[in-house]
């Protein structure tokens, strides 16, 4: 590596943020990247370990100590090339993808782990100021068509790919804008939108065609929209139409709370909530929008969901964000002579929760409280306490008694996840399911990613369930070789 002792010498850096005071009164990106200077450094701190586990760790299986080693000697145009052999889309990862490769670092056994996430944002965002990420337009071209459903980060890493092959591809969105839940989940000040609309404009110039705002099949789901779809496509279009077809949906099926009080006034599902305001930074006229300006509101789930309606509650200027959590609070630090190199269960703060919120851990909802007017007034819950049964192994739930409380509540927003695809599409298709009802198909082996369905292909969230960006990424990089391998008979494509 190019500094054999930097590891002893150099301490973690990580990226600044804009202040909470300032940053909640805006929609941008806050997060104030690496200079070059802090990147070489952060680079100088990666081993020559000899078995690099952050790239076992990493789902596109990132080359990262060659660009830790590039960033290092300041060789920041091959440093993007190595980055871009496995990873089409850097600038989402770079910003969004919790960096399960920070977790696997060797430095992480008993000090902090190298900045990969930061020295990777750092690359991309040079590579686009410098001009040096451009289309990639095919040598020749197959003839072949292929429709893909979906485009989130599934869906376009597996069109440019394919596109890079020599392959006609159009890529279906029943959104009003391409991107998928990188456009209408994930908020502006996580991830620009800009970012998403030049890697559009990269595509369109290597071939790919987009048609957003076209719903395939139809949508039957509590919490998802697609009243966006100006026009709709039956599958049997498709399939006689292209010569194979790529499902690469996400799992938008969210999970519901069926307790008393459901059905009261201002309670959502973070879904019916994120995306209004991605509108309204998109400049597009918005009737209805769900807003949090004054009210006191309690979000259900601790995931990354929840803390995005965290951060968009405290810029709309809520009165208090309360967020709880099922599970118990997990420790401050891992264990990390159990868990490392795999990723730990450890308390996480977001950037969100540091511009306010109250969290509380193993609490379970009970009941909502109407006003009188059917609005939801407050939530009924309950502390509980989990235990191991001695019979399976597995942790039980059961509530505390006497631990019942009531929280005042204006708005509620259900963050707990998704159960999964929309199964009518999938059904729409005849493609089979798993037992959690996602479109079923190997990743391994002859015929990878292709399902039941002749020359029907999927990948994604559609397939393995609720995920990360990199793992949808990965998914779909792999789905385009196998759908090469099936129109062309072998495939060039890395897998």
């Amino acid at each position: 590596m190019g500094k054999i002792t930097g590891f002893m010498e150099f301490q973690r850096v990580d990226e600044a943020y804009e202040p909470a005071a300032s940053r909640v009164k805006h929609y941008r990106e806050f997060v104030l990247r690496l200079d070059d200077a802090a990147a070489k450094t952060q680079g100088a701190r990666c081993m020559d370990c000899g078995t690099p586990f952050c790239m076992n760790g990493c789902p596109v299986n990132n080359i990262i100590p060659d660009w830790n080693d590039l960033v290092f000697r300041q060789n920041w145009k091959e440093a993007l090339d190595t980055l871009h052999s496995t990873n089409n889309f850097p600038e989402f990862t770079g910003r969004i993808c919790p960096a399960p490769c920070e977790a696997a670092c060797t430095l992480n056994i008993n000090n902090d782990p190298v900045g990969i996430k930061s020295i990777e944002h750092a690359i991309i965002d040079k590579g686009w100021e410098m001009g040096w990420v451009l289309p990639q337009p095919p040598a020749r071209k197959t003839g072949k068509r292929v429709a893909i459903v979906g485009s989130g980060p599934a869906g376009l890493a597996c069109a440019q790919q394919l596109a890079r092959a020599g392959h006609d591809v159009t890529v279906l969105e029943k959104s009003d804008r391409i991107g998928g839940l990188l456009r209408y989940g994930i908020p502006d000040f996580k991830m620009e939108k800009s970012h998403i609309d030049r890697r559009i404009a990269q595509m369109q110039a290597e071939g790919v065609t987009f048609r957003p705002g076209v719903l395939v099949g139809k949508v039957e789901a509590p919490g998802v929209r697609a009243d966006d779809a100006r026009e709709t496509i039956s599958p049997e279009q498709l399939m006689r139409e292209y010569d194979a077809v790529v499902l690469a949906g996400g799992a938008e099926t969210p999970r519901d709370l069926p307790v008393p009080g459901r059905t009261l006034r201002g309670i959502h599902y973070a879904m019916e909530f994120l995306p209004l305001q991605n509108k309204v930074v998109a400049g597009d006229p918005v009737s209805g929008q769900i807003m949090a300006t004054g009210k006191r509101v309690v979000v259900i789930g601790g995931g990354d969901t929840g803390s995005d309606c965290v951060g968009t509650s405290n810029r709309h200027g809520a009165l208090s964000v309360t967020q709880f959590e099922l599970l118990p609070q997990p420790p401050e630090e891992e264990n990390k002579p159990l868990v490392w190199p795999y990723w730990p269960i450890r308390l996480r703060t977001s950037s969100s929760h540091e511009e306010g919120c109250e969290r509380d851990w193993a609490v379970t909802t009970k009941a909502f409280k109407d006003d009188g007017h059917g609005n939801v007034a407050a939530l009924i819950g309950a502390r509980v306490q989990w235990e191991q049964d001695p019979a399976t192994g597995q942790m039980r739930m059961r509530e505390v008694p006497g631990s019942e409380f009531e929280i005042p509540a204006d708005l509620v927003l259900f963050a707990m996840g998704f159960t999964g695809p929309v199964s009518s599409v999938i059904d729409a298709f005849g493609v089979a399911k798993d037992g959690r009802g996602n479109a079923r198909a190997s990743t391994e082996g002859a015929g990878c990613y292709a399902t039941n369905a002749q020359k029907v292909f999927t990948a994604g969230d559609m397939r393995r369930g609720q995920s990360l960006v990199v793992w949808a990424i990965r998914e779909g990089r792999q789905c385009a070789r196998a759908v090469d391998e099936f129109l062309m008979g072998q495939s060039d494509l890395p897998r």
